[in-house]
């Protein structure tokens, strides 16, 4: 990183940013091209790793490319605002990035992963074991093996 003074070396901030977030866009690589998907996620720290969440359809270019090449790269960002410096214009931003290997999980993992996507986005009551949707549905957990975050704040 070349900006060393926006880097953010705290763990701890860079899981706050990816809480905050609300979308995480997924890249993948399709028949050795980039492919970079957004996505709505769940996450969890356990034994001190974070895993990241997804669903999709059950068949589909995520599927394809994911079941071909688990090997994945995660970012996501907030942007604050767009303000005039004494050198011009600059965003002023919050990021996080990852990387890590997906696979599929089902049976009460899925269920799980499923409520924890609910719960990042304010419905942890949902009952997703009774959704109809829920045999339609594959789930994803990225387990990150390296994560980063960078700033750009006032």
């Amino acid at each position: 990183m070349i900006r060393k003074d926006r880097e953010i070396t705290d763990r701890k901030e860079i899981i706050d940013i990816l809480n905050r977030l609300d979308t995480i866009r997924v890249g993948m690589i399709n028949e050795g091209r980039p492919y970079v998907v957004p996505v709505s996620f769940g996450l969890e720290e356990k034994d001190g790793a974070v895993s990241i969440y997804f669903h999709c359809a059950k068949r589909g270019l995520k599927v394809d490319c994911l079941s071909k090449e688990p090997q994945v790269f995660v970012e996501g960002d907030i942007t604050i605002k767009i303000e005039k410096t004494a050198m011009g214009l600059t965003t002023r931003y919050e990021s996080f990035m990852g990387k890590g290997i997906a696979h599929e999980i089902s049976g009460e993992e899925k269920v799980k992963a499923l409520q924890l996507i609910c719960e990042h986005y304010g419905y942890g009551g949902f009952p997703v074991d009774s959704c109809g949707a829920l045999e339609h549905t594959k789930v994803y957990e990225i387990k990150l093996s390296e994560i980063s975050g960078k700033r750009n704040l006032p």
